[in-house]
């Protein structure tokens, strides 16, 4: 993988990526129809899970539009499997565990809690074309009215 993350434009490359359904997928699975990827640091805290309940009461509104939504972050399976549950989140969630779509997507960044430095995710969220390439993104998204953001740039 090369050290630049993914610019607009971009064709995405072929990376394969399990989902919570189980499911083993590359983003040429969706060619056709557009992908919302959104990034977020951790499943259960309260910002992640206003935006995916955001993203989940507005998903017919995504899906007239033809896209289809993942959220992804670093969390294991079964933390995914409980998040969904939980929130009844009608999408798949990306096990991005070993970080490999992060790094892509150059969403990793430094982060410090209590004086202690670690890598985490900045929360951002791409649009892929039908075409698969990188249309649109937003970093350092703030989760309030940014679903709404999402649609309208659709």
């Amino acid at each position: 993988m090369s050290e630049e993350p993914l610019k607009i434009g971009d064709p995405i490359p072929t990376i394969s990526f399990k989902t919570t359904s189980g499911q083993t997928h590359t983003f040429s699975d969706f060619a056709g129809q557009t992908v919302i990827l959104y990034f977020y640091p951790k499943d259960d805290t309260p910002g992640c899970t206003i935006e995916a309940k955001g993203f989940r009461d507005h998903l017919a509104e995504f899906q007239a539009k033809n896209a289809i939504i993942f959220g992804v972050s670093k969390d294991t399976e079964a933390s995914h499997h409980k998040f969904r549950e939980k929130y009844c989140l009608p999408f798949d969630l990306i096990i991005d565990s070993e970080t490999i779509l992060c790094q892509h997507f150059g969403v990793l960044k430094d982060k410090s809690l209590f004086g202690k430095k670690y890598k985490g995710i900045e929360r951002s969220t791409f649009i892929i074309n039908p075409a698969g390439q990188l249309a649109k993104e937003w970093r350092k998204v703030n989760v309030l009215g940014h679903v709404k953001k999402v649609l309208e740039a659709l």
